[in-house]
């Protein structure tokens, strides 16, 4: 008897469908316009972790020595910093190597050279480049580093200077940024869903208002209130999955045209090819929200009807 009725309920649903042509299509593209807006978040999330992540990589602190600090010393500061859970990672760079990077950057300026020149010796010291997991990480990194009894076996001090404060202004607004982002693109999908659900849940309830006459005769005939709800939400998870490869096409053009924009001014992330490499798990999401929206919006817009 269950399963006699499951395949009633499966085929009134589909005959619903089919019947209510115009209105079922109304319902699709409200769907599609739902399920396009969460595409559109996942895409905008990949693009802004994307940019992000490549402003994380351009802050760094930098570690620089005396000029008589032993490389021993340098080196055994570099691996206890290589150890530390927040470091990302540790760029040693000598003396000679900081000479010439000096010069290379100054090498149209005639008289700082000349300067350089007539010194006759290297007057910079080596320093240790340090990239964080997390801008917020920066100042127990420092910590550490200042803490020369942990990290300097030689009693003489080796750090001239760490360039962690007149960073920090930039780091702090970077760590602002990046959680302010992650925030507003969450309140932002929040925001939209809900919006969506309500336009989703008022078409879908069109559908079942030109079919009230005929919910209040199956109640009246003693129909049980899923028998009654089955055929709507079979219908809904139809629009729902019809809606989900409707998205997933529309959005394959988009893909492919702001593929190289979003290459070259997102962080090198491409559209297109996370498109293709996650395509499946894009689009179960996609069709499991779909299914779940136009489930329960049917459940919920024929409940007016249910005397329950």
């Amino acid at each position: 008897m269950f399963w006699l009725n499951t395949k009633r309920i499966i085929r009134t649903g589909f005959l619903s469908f089919w019947r209510n042509g115009f209105v079922s299509l109304s319902s699709i593209l409200v769907v599609t316009v739902t399920l396009f807006t969460i595409i559109a978040i996942i895409f905008t999330n990949v693009v802004l972790e994307s940019v992000l992540a490549d402003l994380e990589s351009k802050v760094d602190v930098n570690v620089y020595f005396v000029v008589n600090a032993g490389e021993s010393d340098i080196l055994d500061m570099k691996d206890s910093l290589e150890k530390l859970t927040e470091v990302s990672s540790v760029k040693y760079v000598s003396r000679d190597q900081a000479l010439a990077e000096f010069k290379e950057k100054h090498k149209d300026d005639y008289l700082t050279i000349q300067g350089l020149n007539e010194l006759g010796d290297n007057p910079l010291g080596a320093r240790l480049n340090i990239v964080a997991k997390d801008p917020s990480q920066y100042e127990g990194i420092v910590k550490t580093i200042e803490d020369k009894n942990a990290l300097v076996s030689s009693e003489t001090r080796i750090i001239d200077k760490v360039n962690y404060r007149q960073n920090k202004v930039v780091i702090d607004r970077l760590s602002a940024i990046i959680v302010g982002a992650k925030q507003l693109g969450y309140l932002l999908a929040l925001v939209l869903m809900f919006i969506s659900v309500l336009i989703t849940l008022n078409t879908i309830r069109l559908v079942i208002y030109m079919s009230r006459e005929e919910i209040a005769v199956m109640r009246l005939v003693g129909a049980s209130n899923m028998y009654v709800r089955g055929p709507f939400i079979v219908g809904g998870m139809i629009y729902g999955i019809i809606s989900a490869i409707l998205a997933m096409l529309l959005f394959y053009p988009i893909a492919v045209w702001l593929a190289k924009a979003t290459t070259d001014f997102f962080g090198g992330v491409n559209l297109y090819t996370y498109y293709i490499e996650n395509f499946f798990e894009i689009f179960v999401i996609v069709l499991v929200a779909g299914v779940l929206l136009g489930a329960v919006s049917s459940f919920l817009a024929v409940r007016k009807y249910l005397k329950v």
